[in-house]
């Protein structure tokens, strides 16, 4: 089958293009085409008329997104509508990368595809809203809903840690926050089974298990072999732009009903420390 990628110049988009074997695999960075352009999106989706397309291109600067919302909106919920219309003219399938952002994390157990959107950030109403209207659009697109994601080739938490570690002999990590880490490697193979699967629906893909921000470093330190002190702090007293789920750990009940699993986020991180240094 043939395959199309927006974004693949991300983390993701990197992982997925690198991962995806045996099809015909088409990546598009943002230098190759701006979502927010409805003509060249529906032009080159006519052109190429992929069986399957993966939107993975967003603006993921949350705090960002406080700032500028506009541009927040117009990437994430125009944009993704833009590949949506062109992919039913196409009548290609379309799977698109949501989040955990889109609920509001006053549970304190692990949310469900059905449970009620309710997002406290621009970022997560751009992707609650653009969830919304392609499901609207194609009822049987798959809407992959992740978190946490770290990997290499560009920014992450993990990256973050370690960069902080070398020059500082103690880090202050909220403790406040609880989610599942994701590895960008383990996500795109879940992706490319999900799509060989013709899977649809919303579906919640993260590595197994779940941490705090603060037991998520501490990890890292540990893993790395570091002397970094890593201690606990709580949200309030790191001021952030966009509010934060306090919760927003995602069951994995419906990617285990796709024969999915995900490996544990510790050996995920074990293999990203690795893929690091080598």
């Amino acid at each position: 089958m043939k395959v199309l990628i927006f974004g693949a110049s991300g983390l993701l988009g990197q992982a997925l293009t690198r991962e995806w074997k045996g099809d015909e695999v088409v990546g598009l960075s943002v230098e190759d085409v701006d979502i927010r352009d409805s003509t060249r999106v529906r032009d080159i989706i006519e052109k190429e008329r992929p069986t399957w397309i993966v939107l993975a291109a967003a603006y993921t600067d949350v705090d960002g997104c406080e700032s500028k919302q506009d541009l927040a909106f117009s990437v994430n919920r125009d944009g993704a509508v833009h590949v949506a219309v062109a992919a039913k003219q196409a009548g290609s399938n379309l799977l698109f990368l949501s989040s955990d952002y889109v609920f509001d994390g006053e549970k304190d157990v692990p949310y469900e595809i059905e449970d009620s959107r309710n997002p406290q950030s621009v970022y997560g109403r751009t992707k609650a809203e653009a969830e919304l209207a392609l499901l609207e659009l194609i009822p049987s697109c798959c809407i992959v809903r992740t978190a946490w994601l770290f990997g290499p080739g560009g920014k992450c938490f993990p990256d973050t840690i370690l960069k902080a570690a070398a020059t500082r002999p103690v880090l202050e990590v909220v403790t406040d926050q609880r989610g599942c880490p994701t590895y960008s490697l383990d996500l795109a193979r879940a992706i490319i089974r999900l799509c060989h699967k013709g899977a649809s629906g919303i579906v919640h893909v993260t590595n197994a298990g779940d941490c705090s921000w603060f037991e998520f470093a501490r990890e890292i330190i540990r893993q790395a072999g570091l002397p970094t002190e890593v201690r606990p702090t709580r949200t309030e007293q790191i001021a952030r732009p966009a509010p934060r789920p306090a919760y927003s750990v995602l069951s994995s009940s419906s990617l285990r009903q796709l024969g999915v699993s995900m490996p544990p986020w510790q050996d995920a991180l074990q293999r990203y420390l690795q893929e690091r240094q080598a």
